[in-house]
């Protein structure tokens, strides 16, 4: 064991965070999870913020774990979130813990930045980024108008994953992936969009070097050695933003797939060279995100296990259901006879959940579903036939055949809807890694380490350390026939 390159891997959502060494051995990659931790929001003063400084405690936590257990770890790589981002001031330290995409301070920005500065057409066609109000650049506008003054003074503005390694090595980057979610990287040029800068009164030298991942930023400060008692360990800019990771971590053997990372959220998408921005792209409202390598990652954003979630919390009867016993129920009402769309707007944030569900299929002449079973058959129902139209379009992108879907996240675990995926599309799916993110960050310090030489690499060994559960598609024709009665209800 004492032989074995460690690595050290920080993977932060936007509710939990946590801690994991994972290391190499025998051609497989293993992990062992250190500490796990809340991720809390903070509102005060009328803002919604995260604590950064906490969660820069708890990664010195684990690090004086990491020293207290006599682990040599060769690096360290953080993930998280993106669009978020801490201002620090002329002196290098943090004027004010950063907000938070959820702070509603954004409400209404998207439209008065297209009135006001640039139309949405065109700051698409820079940026190739599908349009949401909390994408920095609305949160940076935003802050402008309030004249906050965090803004006002900032000599550099670090996304999440770039200030915590910040916090660690002393040396400010921008990494690319997550840049890529602000809607102010131009993907054709490879960096942040001049243009853009302009319309917010802000300079491009006011953002980090662009990093590729799996560049070493730097060691440790001397001040975190002499806390956490480590030695010069290095801070590798692994995929910053966690779906990136996620996506670093597909199986896949070849380039002929898409991904859907399956969790409150499914992001479906296609791995491509470059981003695709024209017309179509614009009008389906899909997004170009950075990947490892210089890749793009195409995809498009699905309300996912969000509508399950919402309504489990409001049915008293199921509390003490597992997902398993819940989901068994569902399969044993009649499929189809309720649909949805589960991206109308209706389902964003509704008071209750259920009845959103039921008033939609009321207001559609569909059968109105009664009970947790009946509503939860209509959700994975209706997800799967979503899955399947936001394939079609991605098969019209591609330039290259599609067979096979890679299902990867929490998500991958659900075997109904994993089935129904694969019947609805009618592509083979393979369902995992669940811990898709950790493995891609620790993967990338791996590559980092010389230890894989590159993504396909790295991918063979994924696909040779984990149990991948395959999915066959079934029952064509029933599928078929529903995916038209979607169609006509959701048109």
């Amino acid at each position: 064991m004492e032989n074995l390159k460690h690595f050290f891997a920080v993977d932060l959502g936007a509710t939990s965070g946590r801690t994991i060494v994972g290391f190499l051995e025998d051609g497989k990659v293993k992990m062992d999870e250190l500490t796990r931790f809340d991720n809390n929001l903070i509102s005060t003063g009328g803002h919604v913020y995260w604590d950064i400084f906490a969660l820069y405690n708890e990664i010195i936590k684990s690090l004086k774990i990491v020293a207290e257990r006599n682990i040599k770890i060769e690096s360290i790589g953080i993930d998280t979130w993106g669009c978020d981002f801490v201002c620090t001031g002329k002196d290098g330290n943090i004027l004010r813990n950063p907000l938070a995409y959820r702070d509603p301070h954004t409400m209404n920005t998207m439209e008065e930045y297209f009135s006001e500065q640039m139309s949405k057409k065109d700051v698409y066609g820079i940026t190739g980024i599908q349009l949401m109000n909390f994408n920095s650049i609305f949160q940076l506008y935003a802050m402008k108008k309030a004249k906050n003054d965090a803004l006002a003074g900032a000599d550099k503005i670090m996304f999440i994953p770039d200030a915590l390694s910040y916090m660690l090595t002393g040396k400010a980057i921008c990494e690319y992936t997550v840049c890529s979610t602000s809607q102010l990287l131009n993907p054709k040029e490879g960096d942040i969009s001049k243009e853009l800068l302009e319309t917010l009164g802000l300079k491009r030298e006011q953002f980090g070097k662009m990093t590729a991942p799996g560049t070493v930023i730097g060691n440790l400060s001397d001040e975190v050695k002499n806390i956490t008692g480590l030695g010069d360990i290095p801070v590798v800019a692994v995929a910053g933003h966690d779906t990136a990771s996620a996506v670093a971590a597909v199986p896949a053997e070849d380039e002929h797939f898409a991904y859907l990372s399956s969790g409150t959220w499914s992001l479906m998408g296609i791995e491509t060279k470059d981003a695709i921005i024209n017309e179509e792209s614009y009008k389906l409202n899909f997004t170009n995100e950075g990947g490892i390598e210089g890749t793009t990652r195409f995809l498009k954003n699905i309300c996912g296990m969000w509508l399950y979630e919402s309504c489990r919390k409001e049915w008293h009867e199921t509390k003490d259901m597992g997902h398993a016993e819940l989901l068994n129920e569902a399969m044993k009402v009649e499929g189809f006879r309720s649909l949805i769309n589960p991206d109308d707007a209706v389902f964003a944030n509704p008071t209750s959940m259920v009845e959103a569900i039921k008033k939609y299929c009321a207001d559609h002449g569909e059968h109105v579903p009664e009970g947790y079973a009946e509503i939860c058959r209509c959700i994975f129902d209706s997800l799967a036939l979503r899955y399947r139209q936001v394939l079609e379009w991605l098969k019209d992108f591609a330039d290259f055949d599609i067979k096979a879907l890679h299902i990867i996240g929490g998500g991958s675990l659900n075997k109904y809807l994993n089935q129904f995926t694969a019947n609805s599309c009618g592509v083979t799916v393979l369902a995992g890694p669940q811990e898709a993110t950790a493995i891609g960050n620790i993967m990338m310090q791996a590559k980092a380490a010389g230890l894989v030489k590159d993504v396909w690499d790295m991918r063979k060994l994924i696909a040779d350390s984990v149990q991948l559960n395959i999915f066959e598609p079934e029952d064509k024709a029933i599928w078929d026939e529903a995916y038209d009665k979607y169609l006509t209800i959701t048109k």
